[in-house]
């Protein structure tokens, strides 16, 4: 599993360098960096091995740090439960119908629980959603994966007829997809294409009694 998570760290690692480089070829085009939190609010859904990277950073913080995230994270959980009774552990969001989890209040300004005075307290360990927010991702062959992108960033153009912001995101989706079964394999015994889960309630669960 440590392998596992060295591995998806760096590929993480590279989507890292895709966006600094973004920004230095869009110039003041994007306000993204790191201490900006505007899209650090609302429900984001990660994969499970986001969740399990995640808790990789969080158990490296002071046990008061910690204490201070769970009561957020418990807090987040309890609201949730109340529009889905029965929603509980592992947190997995892909037995709920599409439209009861995809489309999420887009007002909801709830901070997330990781987030203190407009910083991420596991930035290294962030998921993959928090490196690539903001700008389009769009494959180097033209293929469109994402067209949206923040509205504090590129004002007075349109980012999607910018080339030099394609990516290979093909090879990396595909190079993540290949490691999250090798993860959900380990965890389970047999390969899933996709279980997801919510950035909050990722804190709460327990991968030693997964089922």
């Amino acid at each position: 599993m440590e392998e596992i998570l060295n591995r998806y760290q760096q590929l993480l690692e590279t989507v890292d360098t895709w966006f600094a480089r973004s920004q230095a070829q869009a110039a003041d085009q994007v306000r993204c960096s790191r201490g900006c939190s505007a899209c650090c609010r609302g429900l984001f859904d990660i994969t499970l091995l986001d969740a399990r990277l995640l808790q990789a950073g969080f158990v490296r913080l002071s046990i008061a740090q910690q204490e201070t995230a769970l009561a957020k994270a418990r807090e987040r959980l309890a609201q949730l439960q109340d529009k889905w009774p029965g929603f509980d552990h592992p947190f997995t969001l892909n037995h709920l119908p599409d439209e009861e989890w995809v489309e999420m209040p887009e007002d909801d300004e709830t901070p997330c629980p990781l987030l203190v005075a407009d910083q991420c307290l596991v930035y290294e360990h962030r998921p993959l959603i928090c490196r690539s927010h903001g700008i389009p991702h769009i494959d180097h062959s033209g293929e469109v994966f994402d067209d949206r992108w923040c509205t504090r960033n590129f004002p007075a153009t349109d980012p999607l007829h910018m080339t030099e912001l394609r990516w290979h995101f093909r090879t990396t989706y595909a190079n993540e997809i290949q490691l999250f079964r090798r993860f959900t394999t380990k965890l389970l015994g047999y390969p899933v294409g996709e279980l997801d889960t919510f950035i909050p309630v990722a804190l709460l669960i327990n991968f030693d009694d997964f089922s």
